[in-house]
Formats: structure tokens, sequence, C-alpha cells
């Protein structure tokens, strides 16, 4: 009998113990009780203060009614939108880049420019080039200095990407097609070129119920299967641990290949910031791919766009450390915790748990990395 089944089993026949109490007792019978697996053995991870290697702060590009993605005129020139993804850039780039592709293609123009070279515009870049399009690329800056390379750069298609309350029903269908086509385009790119790996994700609780916690906006099939690990089961301070399988991106390897990439196949990259859309209309390109993050703000006068600030700790690379942690700290009243998450990488293990809504301040706050790292102390040294 696998796993599932005895569960299933073993509830049921709880169900009958209970309602049997009003009726004529059978033979006793005893419900199957799955046997405790052996304890996960997980290293540890050496989180110190002494052991901090530097601190990054980035600005997800956040809009509460979600990313924009359409079409619109622009004197001459198509201007299509791809921007707004909170802190899901990452995660639906090769989605909202093919599907901005369809809508650049739909002009018969062979010739594009991208604002933008993060994870999105470069993604969007690949995509015209792999449909035959000439693309150039303006942006402001470059890797290793765009706000992509700043992500903790897990596979988090719903992290700060919209309100959930008032999201419309036509936004939800674009966002499940983007996410889908994502899905299956990372998992094409698994490998040391791109960054791009499998990592086991524990997410430490007292709520058993916590297994079934999965966003309902995600198709079935990009739903990360979880697992319930009981007590004595992991190695965390916690009743139970939920692992799940996660896509680990390293913005560092994956941005340098994919420029690297674009240029192979005859991008070209001009480093320049645009004022206003006069500007762009004036370089004469048939069709311009807005991927300009938080700069959109700014450049198209989307006063819906605000920055998600997230600030980042980085640690003293671990490579016997490969998996990653969500929560799995106790706090009470008096005792300030908030949301943690740890993301192992060759260039250093991430510790973050910061989203603070329109904080534009690029200056990392002292009081927020002692308390991401005690915290991940605290949780670490509690492992058995």
């Amino acid at each position: 009998m696998n796993r599932r089944a005895a569960l299933k089993s073993g509830t049921t026949a709880a169900l009958g113990l209970v309602l049997g109490g009003c009726a004529t007792r059978p033979a006793a019978t005893v419900a199957p009780v799955r046997a405790a697996r052996p304890m996960v053995r997980l290293p540890r991870v050496h989180a110190s203060l002494e052991r901090v290697i530097r601190t990054t702060v980035g600005l997800r590009p956040y809009r509460p009614s979600g990313f924009v993605l359409r079409a619109e005129r622009l004197d001459d020139t198509t201007l299509v939108h791809n921007y707004g993804h909170g802190g899901a850039g990452w995660s639906l780039s090769w989605g909202t880049g093919l599907m901005a592709t369809e809508l650049a293609l739909e002009t018969g123009h062979r010739r594009a420019v991208v604002i933008g070279a993060g994870v999105v515009g470069l993604t969007t870049a690949l995509q015209l080039q792999r449909r035959g399009v000439d693309v150039t690329i303006y942006a402001a800056s470059l890797p290793p200095e765009t706000t992509s390379n700043m992500a903790l750069a897990g596979f988090t298609p719903t992290s700060g990407l919209v309100n959930f309350a008032t999201r419309s029903p036509a936004w939800e269908a674009q966002f499940r097609r983007a996410v889908t086509i994502a899905y299956r385009h990372w998992q094409l790119l698994v490998g040391p070129h791109w960054g791009v790996s499998w990592v086991p994700n524990y997410a430490p609780t007292d709520t058993a119920g916590s297994a079934a916690g999965a966003n309902p906006l995600l198709p079935d099939e990009v739903r990360a299967a979880r697992e319930l690990l009981g007590p004595g089961e992991h190695p965390f301070p916690m009743t139970y641990a939920v692992r799940r399988d996660e896509m680990r991106f390293e913005p560092s390897i994956f941005l340098d290949a994919a420029l690297r990439d674009f240029l192979v196949l005859g991008g070209r990259v001009v480093v320049r910031r645009f004022a206003s859309l006069r500007e762009v209309a004036a370089l004469g390109a048939p069709v311009v791919v807005n991927c300009a993050g938080l700069g959109a703000r700014d450049l198209v006068g989307d006063q819906e766009l605000t920055p998600l600030r997230g600030q980042l700790v980085v640690l003293v690379p671990q490579p016997e450390v490969q998996y990653a942690t969500n929560g799995g700290v106790r706090t009470d009243r008096n005792t300030p915790g908030g949301f943690l998450h740890m993301m192992p990488r060759s260039d250093g293990i991430i510790l973050g748990g910061t989203s603070e809504e329109g904080e534009w301040s690029l200056e990392p706050d002292p009081a927020e990395i002692r308390r991401v790292v005690e915290r991940h102390v605290e949780l670490f040294d509690s492992m058995r």
C-alpha cells in the first residue's frame, strides 16, 4: 500500500469510528498507521553575522492589479508592455516574454527594440530573436547591476505579484497561460550553462494542514507536489515540515549566459536611460517592448507601480547545503520574527525575509540584517 492510500484509508477508518458511536458497533478494527520514516539528514547552515559577505537591496516592481501585458500605438511605433511582475519576474519571464513576442509579431515587422536588460528584458529579447526578429536592447544598467541580480531567485510565481482579492478574470487567464509557458521552459534549461537546478524546499510548521496550502491560482501542472513530514522524520524544531521540490535560479550565471546568447545571435546593446516615451518614439523602431520594470512608472506614467523593497543577506557559500527553507521559527507577541527564507547558491547562502511596499530606499537596514541572521541562527542551531 502506498503512502497516499494508507493515509486515505486511515482517515476513512477514523471517521467510521466517530460516526459509529450512534449505531451498533461492528467488530473492533484498527486503522492502519503509517510507519515513521527515517529522519531526513541535512547539513546545517553556518549562520552568523561574522559569515556575512554582502547584503543587497532590490526594488521589485509591484502593481496591485497585476503585471501589464498589452500593445498600444505610439505614433508610428507599436509599444508592447511587459512589466510590473513584483517578486515573480524570474518565475514568469519566459511566459510573458513569449506572449509579448506574439504581440510584436502581429505587426509583421522584423525589427524591434527591448527596453530593459533584467531577466524579463533578456528573455523577451531571446524569444524575439528565436523567431527571426532583429533586436536591440536599450537599458539603463546591465548585469550584474540590474534589479534581477538582487533577487533570491527561486520559482515563486505568485510572490509579490498581485492583490489577490481584487484581481480580474481576464488578468488571471493571462497569468495562467504565462506561468504554464514559463514553468515548462525553465525545466528545459536545467544545467550548469544556465544556472538552473532543482532543490528540495522545507517549510517547518506546527500545522499539519500546511501541506494542502498550494495557491489555487496556479494551474494543476504548475503546483509542486507537497509532502508532510511528521515528528521524527525531519530535523527542524517544529512539529512538521512540508517538503516540495523547487527550481532554483543563479542570477549571475543565468543573466550572463542570456546576455552572451543574445549577442551571439546578433543582438545589440545600448546603455541609455529614457526620460520619456517621446525619446523612445524618436528611435524610429517599428516595435518597442517595454520591459523597464519599476522604471516604467516614470517612462509611461504608471502611478500604480510601486516598489516592494527586499533585502537579502549573503553568507559564505556552503557547497554541501543543497536545500532551501521557508520560515521555521516560532514567534510570540514580544519577539519580532517575520517571514524567513534561505536559498543556497554557488555565490553564497542567501537569507531573506523582507517585503516593504512603497519603500524606495536602496540603503541596507542594519537592524533588518541582524534580525534575518539571528532568526536563521535560531533555526539552524536547533536542527537535530
